[in-house]
């Protein structure tokens, strides 16, 4: 096309990229079944080695996802240049206690995730990714907003 113009770029992401990625951010979305049915909460979270460290208080979050196959998913968006990444990482979580190794039970909680929402979150959950995968949208470049030839 004439002007410059370039249409966006769908760009998939290597797992490298993807956990450069989510160590960038410190909210993402867990999805988990609990009544027959899918929910997804924000939670704050962290990495350890790889393995993705969320800490949570008591309820159907906790329970739907202890030893459970689930999954997580951050992104990045700039509404202005509808531009982006996602990030999707499903597996297994489990809840770390004080029945795990001490040096897990301390791994997991030196990696610094700090809730934003008040009240307990004494909880702590570590997801081990099966499978990482993520996509980048690259904006294209818009045509100038005047020919060249209105410029003196």
């Amino acid at each position: 096309m004439s002007g410059g113009y370039s249409e966006p770029v769908m760009e998939v992401l290597d797992p490298d990229e993807c956990y450069r990625l989510l160590a960038t951010q410190q909210i993402g979305r867990l999805a988990v079944v609990a009544g027959y049915y899918p929910l997804i909460h924000p939670v704050n979270y962290g990495l350890d080695r790889g393995v993705v460290v969320i800490r949570m208080g008591e309820g159907t979050k906790l329970t739907a996802a202890d030893h459970a196959n689930v999954a997580f998913e951050v992104d990045e968006i700039d509404r202005r240049s509808r531009s982006g990444w996602s990030v999707l990482v499903r597996g297994l979580a489990e809840e770390v206690t004080a029945d795990h190794r001490a040096e897990l039970v301390a791994r997991t909680e030196a990696a610094g995730v700090q809730p934003w929402a008040p009240g307990e979150h004494g909880h702590w959950l570590r997801l081990i990714p099966q499978d990482i995968s993520g996509r980048r949208i690259v904006p294209g470049r818009l045509p100038p907003p005047f020919e060249d030839a209105a410029y003196l």
